[in-house]
């Protein structure tokens, strides 16, 4: 059986942190893998849906994203839940710093991803979390934008 391998694109996407969270800002981090890991990576293996960021002295670091082992790597295995670095400038760390210490901030990661280079990137998401009425309401807002486009259609 071939394996596909994925140079660059999408490797992971969180899609329920657009459905639980309002999105206000996003940037883009580099992630601090070993070797293992992206060769898994590679494979287009990861699960970003209980993953969240958080500073830790000074660093950003990406917690609970579960990336598998590489059954292709003996001895020099990762472990699949551990905290991994994220590169970002030092202006965007206390930006985000600034941003988590008001009321209901987290920071999300909402797609991981090979770039154009071949370098693994995280897109962060600076979240607010949703309240069951805020969902109603872009339940309700989706449903009139397909009427909308239903109608549109039928009157040709």
């Amino acid at each position: 059986m071939a394996k596909t391998l994925i140079s660059h694109g999408n490797v992971a996407q969180n899609r329920k942190a657009r459905h639980d969270y309002a999105i206000e800002d996003t940037l883009e981090a580099g992630i601090m893998l070993m070797g293992s890991e992206v060769k898994s990576l590679r494979l287009g293996r990861c699960t970003l849906v209980e993953a969240f960021a958080q500073v830790e002295g000074g660093e950003l670091y990406l917690v609970n994203a579960h990336i598998p082992a590489y059954e292709g790597a003996s001895q020099f295995q990762h472990a699949e839940g551990r905290k991994r670095k994220l590169l970002v400038h030092r202006k965007e760390i206390d930006r985000l710093m600034a941003a988590i210490g008001r009321k209901g901030m987290t920071v999300v990661p909402l797609s991981l991803y090979f770039n154009d280079r071949g370098k693994a990137k995280v897109q962060l998401g600076l979240a607010k979390g949703k309240t069951s009425i805020d969902r109603r309401e872009d339940i309700k807002k989706r449903d009139w934008q397909r009427e909308q486009a239903r109608l549109m259609r039928s009157r040709g």
